[in-house]
């Protein structure tokens, strides 16, 4: 960093006088002064022959936000109703058992009359065509399917208006308030993103379907079903610890009877690390699935890829078909190796962890679509929604870190390929949201948006305080509890008795200022408690698990609910041990997201709050200018790192000229 230049006092103040008397207008301002451009280094090429400068690195930012998903839009209106309503309706408690069952959103959606939502599919293509050919059939049909998809869920949030409420009632002046507007929904808005899963399922011979267990049904929408119908599938509950075996078998049980044909296995990824003197604070975690989970998983690929040697039935019953058939996967494979596959080579990347080699990929496949020809390996494809586990799981498979796993969802950006053993691949597919009737606050408490993205946080926080006591989760204290208590001194005759305390009552907003006022964050200049930042970390804390929850299925009796349930009013709540120290992690998180989304983007919410801001007046009177204040002195302090800035600018371009 540039060494500073002294400035003197004189100095100083003259710059602020000429500001503010150019501010008052007694000054016209300064022209502006044109920055010289700055030197751009050369271009030049590396030790693997790749050019390295701004060239390549302006071409990886391009490729990088053709992947980037886009942010929902939540109109202005949505979010002042929503955090009126947060702030005025209490929360009904005790909270019922019945609100822990999942209500299928899709069954609602039929009753209704709507069509059901559906994932796009690729268009079909030649060989013979070019590039730009197929290209333009996908995007024309993307538009299509997009403007479609638009207008279904349009008409879903027409369907979930309230009713006008008639001035005549008595409640007509809370009318309009106690109906929460109709919430959006999010699903993947980005062609790019859609061509990875395109191209994971058109390689992959068996797929895996990652479903969050602590709600599975959310992560397994109708529009993923209708996709993958021709497709061998077999479905995969993750995070089976944190939901609990109880839980687990009942979601199963569910899945079975709902899904017949399909196989199911639970799966962990992590393992607690071993805390030594060392190693101390915070705890630890470590890729690992235990050896039961694979082998379940490990049996159930084998049973799918038993079935797909059996010709089908129009093959079996031709002699000369039957003759010529060659089965779609491989026919032989060492089963106890992907067993125990172990060391430095599983989980070696074809073209490296995150850029596959495609041409690789291109050519297996092209030497395999005639059919006259067995493939060389089993190709068995991850997919499933952020947040899932996906590379989680990838990397308790292969027992070492191989693929990058974060917490914020949407971290894999491209398909991965990864070889289990020499006769095995598997292929990462990137998480995406799939098209279902999904209110935006149920899709948060699931962890697949990113919680950078929200600007809802009253919303949501409003939805989740109807699904888990959070006041009990973190044993906070009302906000009223902190006003100094009135002594009632007044005498009181026989048979009269003074009123008695009312009970309190919680809103979501009490909840965020209570979270807020015991973490100590308030405000920076008006010290009020910054319920946002307590939002952002309730929601990082139920996405991440700190906070555990999980949903039963719609079919389990309340009965059973209530005995899995060592404590009354508990919702979804899982109650246990709530991690708390793994606050400062909000911020490295919030920081990982910032800087891998575009810093031109900005949401609706936050434009039209600026757009509101009230504009500060330029002109002060006469005698008002000598008047010492708060505003002035800020100003003073915002002069001064503008003066700054200036100085450090000036050094640049000073040494940019030397050099």
């Amino acid at each position: 960093m540039p060494r500073r230049k002294p400035n003197s006092g004189k100095k100083k103040k003259e710059k602020q006088q000429l500001k503010r008397a150019i501010k008052r207008g007694d000054l016209p301002p300064p022209e502006p002064t044109k920055k010289p451009p700055r030197k751009r280094r050369p271009l030049g090429i590396g030790p693997t022959g790749n050019i390295v400068g701004r060239q390549s690195s302006d071409a990886a930012i391009v490729s990088a936000r053709k992947l980037q998903s886009a942010s929902i839009k939540i109109p202005h209106r949505f979010l002042e109703d929503t955090k009126t309503i947060a702030s005025t309706v209490p929360l009904s408690r005790p909270i019922a058992y019945d609100v822990a069952l999942f209500q299928d959103f899709s069954v609602d959606v039929l009753a209704a009359g709507l069509h059901a939502l559906s994932c796009p599919k690729r268009p079909k293509w030649r060989f013979d065509m070019s590039k730009i050919e197929v290209e333009h059939n996908e995007e024309g049909v993307f538009e299509k399917w997009l403007a479609h998809a638009d207008q279904l869920v349009e008409e879903w949030q027409k369907g979930k208006e309230p009713e006008t409420p008639n001035p005549g009632d008595a409640e007509y002046q809370h009318g309009p308030l106690l109906h929460a507007p109709p919430s959006p929904t999010y699903f993947e808005r980005n062609l790019e993103v859609w061509r990875q899963l395109w191209r994971v399922t058109e390689i992959s011979q068996i797929i895996l379907v990652l479903l969050d267990s602590r709600c599975p049904l959310l992560h397994f929408p109708p529009s993923l079903v209708d996709y993958l119908a021709s497709h061998k599938v077999i479905l995969v509950l993750t995070k089976a610890d944190i939901t609990g075996p109880v839980r687990v078998a009942a979601w199963m049980k569910y899945f079975s009877t709902r899904y017949p044909d399909l196989r199911i296995v639970q799966v962990e990824s992590y393992t607690e690390k071993e805390t030594t003197a060392v190693h101390q604070g915070r705890r630890k975690y470590e890729p690992h699935i235990p050896d039961t989970f694979r082998q379940r998983l490990v049996e159930a690929i084998k049973e799918v890829h038993s079935e797909m040697l059996q010709p089908p039935e129009n093959v079996a019953n031709n002699a000369e078909r039957l003759k010529t058939w060659v089965p779609p996967v491989k026919r032989e494979i060492d089963w106890n190796g992907v067993l125990n596959a172990g060391g430095g080579q599983v989980g070696s990347a074809v073209g490296g962890a995150a850029v596959p080699d495609t041409k690789h990929i291109d050519e297996t496949d092209d030497k395999n679509s005639d059919g006259n020809k067995e493939p060389e390996v089993l190709t068995v494809g991850l997919i499933g929604q952020p947040n899932v586990g996906k590379s989680s799981l990838l990397n308790a498979l292969f027992g070492a870190q191989r693929v990058r796993a974060s917490k914020t969802p949407g971290k894999t950006k491209h398909f991965q390929t990864l070889f289990w053993t020499h006769d095995v691949r598997l292929v990462d597919c990137p998480g995406l949201v799939m098209p279902s009737y999904v209110p935006m606050e149920m899709q948060v408490l699931s962890g697949i948006m990113p919680v950078s993205k929200i600007s809802a946080i009253p919303a949501c926080i409003n939805y989740v305080s109807r699904l888990i006591p959070l006041e009990r989760c973190y044993k906070l204290n009302h906000p009223t509890s902190f006003e100094p208590v009135i002594e009632d001194k007044r005498t009181w005759r026989e048979g009269m008795q003074p009123p008695k305390p009312k009970p309190v009552q919680w809103t979501a907003m009490d909840v965020l200022t209570a979270y807020a006022n015991a973490k100590g964050w308030m405000t920076a200049m008006a010290g009020r408690p910054d319920v946002h930042r307590a939002g952002n970390a309730i929601i990082r804390a139920l996405a991440e698990s700190r906070l555990p929850w999980a949903f039963w299925p719609s079919d389990t009796t309340l009965d059973m609910v209530s005995k899995d349930t060592t404590e009354g009013d508990t919702g979804i709540w899982i109650p246990g041990h709530i991690s708390e120290g793994e606050e400062g992690s909000d911020e490295n998180e919030e920081r990982e997201e910032t800087e891998s989304n575009d810093e031109s983007e900005l949401s609706s919410d936050e434009e039209g709050k600026e757009d509101d801001l009230p504009r500060a007046a330029t002109s002060i009177g006469r005698f008002s200018a000598l008047q010492i204040t708060d505003g002035e002195a800020e100003e003073e302090e915002e002069e001064e790192e503008e003066e700054e800035e200036e100085e450090e600018e000036e050094e640049e371009e000073e040494e940019e000229e030397e050099e």
